[in-house]
């Protein structure tokens, strides 16, 4: 006769390694193990070793959740950026995360693509999961997110940005000044009918603060801005060389043109070499970003390079220090960080 029983289910949980296991085998105390995970600079380097020797060879995975309910707080962090796949990120990302994790927090990471709506959404899914701390990227926010940030009991951060007036930590730049000194670089140069070329994602408004600090500064100069605002949309290169064909194609054309950052600045770049322009002497280019291929291109691009590593590292550092966290690091200047003029051949 066919049993009827159903197999039994192995409950969930049951023969998971646990903290005290792996206490046991490292022969150290429970106490040690936690603090392995959530303070391992208060741990020495041969228990460190012992103890992660013990934790890859039982597989052990430590219950975060549990943890941060005891603690009332998680060990997770939090931060919204624009962009992930963007280049001119990447080293802010890396830079935060290694730094955090040579305390025991980890970075959870979200995408708004330059949208208020997305960054609201990511916003309030982090709070909701009680992170340690947040990060969001500039001062433009929806009155949602605007909400929430004033009503959080968490450390927030705002990079890429310098707005001393708000209420979040500060760890950025002022857009402004980029915008100003490169327009400076340029009529220094002689150059006097420059263009600027606004990025085609109508969502990044930081960009647009680059391009009024280079308005105001031709208009000190005695000259007339002259913007060009590539197709809603359109891909980066792609935008970059509707732009080079349509300015040069203009009467008079100019003699210098400033890009919102390096993927605009390459598709007009190689746009230009193909219609046959010699650059700089028939058109400078100048980007922002420095992206890795910057220095690759014939001619190598002229291009400010924004402190990416530096907002990165500063912004861990003062959200670690914000927690308690000792972290032997100096957290200064509390005033705006530099960007770099990088001085190449198309320019």
């Amino acid at each position: 006769m066919t049993s009827s029983r159903e197999p039994s289910r192995k409950r969930r949980g049951a023969g998971r390694v646990t903290l005290n296991t792996v206490a046991q085998r490292a022969g150290v105390s429970a106490i040690t193990v936690s603090r392995f995970f959530n303070q391992p600079e208060q741990v020495s380097d041969e228990l460190r070793e012992r103890i992660q020797a013990v934790v890859t060879e039982l597989g052990y995975v430590p219950n975060m959740v549990a943890g941060g309910l005891a603690s009332a707080r998680g060990r997770i962090i939090g931060m919204v950026i624009p962009n992930i796949s963007g280049p001119i990120f990447a080293n802010t990302i890396q830079g935060f995360s290694d730094t955090l994790s040579r305390h025991g927090y980890q970075l959870l990471l979200a995408s708004s693509y330059f949208s208020e709506e997305q960054e609201e959404s990511a916003v309030r899914a982090f709070l909701g999961w009680s992170p340690a701390a947040l990060v969001v990227t500039s001062h433009f926010h929806s009155a949602g997110t605007e909400k929430m940030l004033a009503d959080a009991d968490v450390p927030l951060v705002e990079i890429w940005d310098y707005r001393p007036e708000r209420a979040p930590m500060q760890v950025g730049f002022v857009h402004r000044e980029v915008g100003v000194s490169a327009a400076r670089y340029l009529l220094g140069k002689g150059y006097r009918r420059i263009a600027f070329v606004q990025n085609s994602v109508a969502g990044d408004l930081s960009a647009l603060e680059r391009r009024d600090g280079y308005a105001d500064t031709l208009r000190e100069a005695g000259l007339e801005p002259w913007v060009f605002v590539p197709s809603a949309d359109c891909a980066p290169f792609e935008a970059g060389k509707q732009a080079m064909d349509s300015l040069m194609a203009r009467t008079p054309r100019p003699d210098a043109i400033i890009f919102a950052n390096d993927n605009l600045a390459a598709g007009g770049l190689l746009a230009g070499q193909r219609a046959g322009l010699r650059i700089p002497r028939d058109c400078a280019v100048v980007g922002f970003g420095d992206y890795a291929f910057a220095p690759m291109l014939m001619p190598s691009l002229t291009t400010i390079r924004p402190p990416a590593l530096q907002i990165g590292e500063l912004a861990a550092t003062r959200i670690l220090q914000a927690l308690g966290v000792s972290t032997m690091a100096d957290s200064s200047p509390p005033g705006p960080l530099d960007c770099q003029l990088i001085e190449r051949e198309s320019a």
